[in-house]
């Protein structure tokens, strides 16, 4: 996936019962050329396909495409597990994997699991810890050993692998400057798009966060969850009264995300349905063939 490209993909929420369907959604959106596919990682929900296992089988019946879980249940995949998942992933699949990751929502469930229920503080400290110590397993090199609060590991052989890159969902002050400091992208909490008070007042945590360790904060990409109708008419208003996006027709679309890109910085977007949930197959095939196609000839 190139660093420049604009990213276009779509998410789901798959159960148990849904592999086929998510097969099929995932294959027409690789035919289509589509980059991404999204899943949610919930691993203390019973009926829900695990999400690295899910990815895992769909890399492996496309071609294309790329996989991320949206975002990565950090506390139950500790991190050295987790860049064996990943790298192993990335050379199965030629390198079509992106690390999302965000430092733990619903900790009442999470700590269901088991996992010792962290403070808001040290969840952001072992999230940051995560990232750095994945890129350490990772690209080869002499053995690490890493002294973390959160992590230790002691002369472990990194994979040959290069790290994916890493977008996080970071929705805090704390976590949104470690996404400056050490990751490649950001996913807006909630859903926020490009004209959100969340996306303006977050945003510039990220870049400063970035300069001040020497990143170029233009090198971290933003990508926007988007859920929205493609309607077949033009819709009499795009936006709601709390001016949220709803969805409109192909050239409604093509024409906000065209503005999204050349007038606030966005670096690709994830489809949902309305509801949040997976779009239907006609409205995926749409978005393929039609809008990411003419927004990416508009941006040039």
């Amino acid at each position: 996936m190139s660093p420049h490209r604009i990213v276009f993909g779509f998410g789901a929420h798959s159960g148990i019962d849904d592999g086929p369907e998510l097969l099929q959604l995932v294959q027409q959106a690789d035919h289509d050329r589509l980059d991404l596919f999204s899943l949610s990682d919930h691993p203390y929900l019973g009926e829900r396909l695990d999400a690295y296992a899910a990815i895992g089988f769909l890399l492996g019946r496309t071609q294309h495409i790329s996989g991320i879980a949206n975002v990565t249940n950090l506390p139950t995949r500790p991190a050295p597990m987790l860049a064996r998942t990943v790298t192993s992933l990335s050379a199965l699949s030629g390198g079509r994997i992106v690390l999302g990751m965000g430092a733990g929502g619903l900790w009442n469930r999470i700590a269901d699991m088991g996992v010792p229920k962290l403070s808001p503080a040290e969840a952001v400290e072992a999230f940051e810890e995560a990232i750095v110590l994945v890129g350490k397993l990772s690209g080869g090199g002499s053995p690490v050993t890493y002294e973390g609060r959160h992590y230790q590991v002691n002369r472990i052989e990194p994979s040959p692998v290069p790290a994916p890159p890493v977008w996080t969902g970071s929705v805090g002050p704390r976590s949104l400057a470690a996404t400056g400091r050490v990751a490649d992208g950001w996913i807006p909490g909630h859903a926020a798009d490009w004209l959100s008070e969340r996306y303006r007042t977050s945003r510039p945590v990220i870049d400063e966060a970035a300069a001040a360790v020497g990143r170029d904060p233009h090198e971290i990409r933003t990508v926007f969850n988007l859920p929205g109708r493609i309607t077949d008419q033009p819709l009499p208003a795009t936006r709601d009264r709390e001016g949220r996006w709803v969805g409109g027709s192909v050239g409604q679309w093509v024409e906000e995300l065209t503005g999204a890109v050349l007038e606030h910085g966005a670096s690709g977007f994830t489809l949902f349905s309305p509801g949040g949930g997976t779009q239907d197959l006609a409205s995926l095939s749409r978005w393929g063939q039609e809008i990411a196609p003419a927004v990416r000839e508009a941006v040039g």
